[in-house]
């Protein structure tokens, strides 16, 4: 069975959000994976001190088909050294496991199956 881990910004970190409803649709797209066949499983990082520890630990947990990092992380200027950190922390303790990202918590599935699959063929440039 393929396996994927998700890698997301903790949603109670988040202020002004409804963090457990936030939680609750991350839940719900963590049990589509296994509608799809895929052992999945997802960790929540915060800008802080244990950012490192927590994702080295979920990294080395398992050998990982693909690491999926969350559009939040990814999207959000003041967290682009936590991305960078992320990218760097998967390149080094999951060197096998393919890259992939999504644009938001409800297509983490998708991300993950355009690398389990094989690679996303390119798009063409856009004429214009």
């Amino acid at each position: 069975m393929p396996s994927a881990l998700v890698v997301g910004y903790d949603p109670q970190a988040i202020p002004g959000i409804d963090g457990a409803a936030l939680r609750a649709s991350l839940d719900a797209e963590l049990a589509r994976f296994a509608e799809h066949g895929i052992d999945a499983a997802m960790t929540l990082v915060v800008l802080d001190g244990s950012a490192e520890a927590t994702l080295v630990a979920a990294l080395t947990r398992q050998p990982w088909d693909v690491v999926v990092v969350g559009g939040g992380i990814r999207k959000t200027e003041q967290l682009l050294p936590l991305f960078e950190q992320i990218v760097n922390l998967i390149h080094r303790h999951a060197p096998e496991a393919a890259i992939a990202f999504n644009t938001s918590g409800g297509d983490s599935v998708e991300a993950a199956r355009r690398w389990l699959e094989g690679q996303p063929p390119v798009a063409p440039p856009r004429a214009g």
